[in-house]
């Protein structure tokens, strides 16, 4: 494809979504535009919801396999089974890098295909598509999702050139939808931490309250684990708040991939260097789990000195449960003694009986910041 014919694709791209005023029109534009301009025969539009921890597809066309809709409702893929869109491309952006696009086959990873990924190269082959190229979308210096090409066994595979041109057209697409989202933003900034792209407390809150009446109705079980970041206050003084925030976003991606293990939770930052994962459904157990490998992550972060973490669950015995601040108090409480030892693993409530006793007794305002619900709850 020669230089006159792309810039012309590119120039036709933008068009498009210049004059889409909705999402499903921007979705439909960005995917039909890069497969045109790619020469493929099927794309999609991906995007990472953070606080959900998983790949959301938001169109598909082209040539569709029976299981792909155009606009599906329910199309969904954990995020933490495509580590290059949180980790190693996360890397690459954040150091000042280009998120360049790549090609994957349905023969296996080439010699550089730093972002090879198994569940895409069986995907290809059971649709009967020989090759793909996929191209991260950066908005405002994140992550936001991914745009994907493929073309039919019996094409010429995806080159270098192809996935360098499909960088372009990311850019492109990332643009557009730019000007989208500005019309959604006002409803995102109510539920949506501005920093992290995760959850807010507000979105906490409503979720928090929800599932604890789901378990007093049919005894589902709801858990909550709190985590405060490590480090962060000698971060700020030792290389600036901007360094401070890279390490907030840093770490809210690692919330997001392990929150993926644990179907439906929602990742929160709950403020400063708060966080919070509340899962409704899986064991205590399971959830504990996470936090195991959310400990381990943390503390191998770059900056900053790992997380303590706490963790409430109605599948331990923890007591009467009759509302929400109930769980987020013992969750906080756990998380509070986890600080105080610098334990490196989660702290249980249910499983460690100083924090059934100081969730039921704060201890006075000076002796802790903040204990969520300080006033006495008897009986909840």
């Amino acid at each position: 494809m020669g230089d006159d014919v792309r810039l012309r694709a590119v120039v036709t791209l933008a068009q498009a979504m210049a004059s889409a005023h909705t999402p499903r029109a921007s979705w439909r534009a960005a995917t039909l535009g890069a497969c045109e301009a790619l020469g493929g025969s099927f794309a999609a539009l991906s995007l990472w919801e953070r606080e959900l921890g998983r790949l959301k597809v938001l169109a598909n066309v082209g040539e569709r396999a029976e299981d792909e809709a155009e606009f599906p409702d329910a199309e969904t893929y954990p995020v933490n089974h495509f580590p290059e869109i949180a980790e190693f491309l996360h890397e690459r952006w954040a150091s000042g890098g280009e998120p360049n696009a790549w090609v994957e086959t349905a023969d296996g990873p080439a010699e550089d295909s730093a972002g090879y990924c198994h569940q895409r190269v069986a995907a290809l082959r059971r649709r009967g598509r020989s090759s793909c190229v996929v191209a991260p979308i950066v908005l405002r210096g994140r992550a936001w999702g991914e745009l994907y090409v493929a073309r039919p066994v019996g094409t010429p595979v995806f080159c270098r050139a192809d996935a360098d041109f499909a960088t372009v057209l990311a850019a492109v697409v990332a643009a557009g939808l730019a000007q989208t989202e500005r019309l959604e933003e006002v409803r995102k900034l109510a539920f949506t931490d501005p920093l992290t792209g995760l959850a807010n407390r507000r979105a906490v809150d409503i979720g928090l309250d929800a599932a604890v009446e789901r378990f007093l109705a049919d005894g589902t079980v709801v858990s909550l684990m709190v985590c405060d970041l490590n480090g962060l206050k000698q971060v700020n003084d030792t290389h600036g708040h901007a360094v401070g925030d890279r390490l907030l976003e840093r770490f809210g991606s690692v919330l997001s991939v392990c929150g993926a293990m644990l179907p439906g939770a929602l990742a929160a930052r709950l403020g400063g260097d708060e966080f919070c994962l509340l899962s409704v459904g899986p064991s205590a157990d399971a959830v504990i789990a996470v936090a195991d490998d959310l400990c381990v992550r943390a503390a191998e972060l770059e900056l900053g000195d790992g997380v303590a973490c706490g963790v409430a669950s109605t599948g331990d015995p923890i007591g009467p449960l009759k509302s929400a601040r109930r769980l987020f108090r013992l969750a906080d409480a756990a998380q509070y003694r986890a600080k105080a030892a610098r334990s490196p693993n989660p702290v249980v409530a249910g499983r460690d009986g100083a924090v059934m006793r100081l969730a039921d007794t704060p201890p006075p305002s000076g002796d802790r910041r903040r204990l969520r619900g300080k006033r006495p709850d008897p009986g909840t």
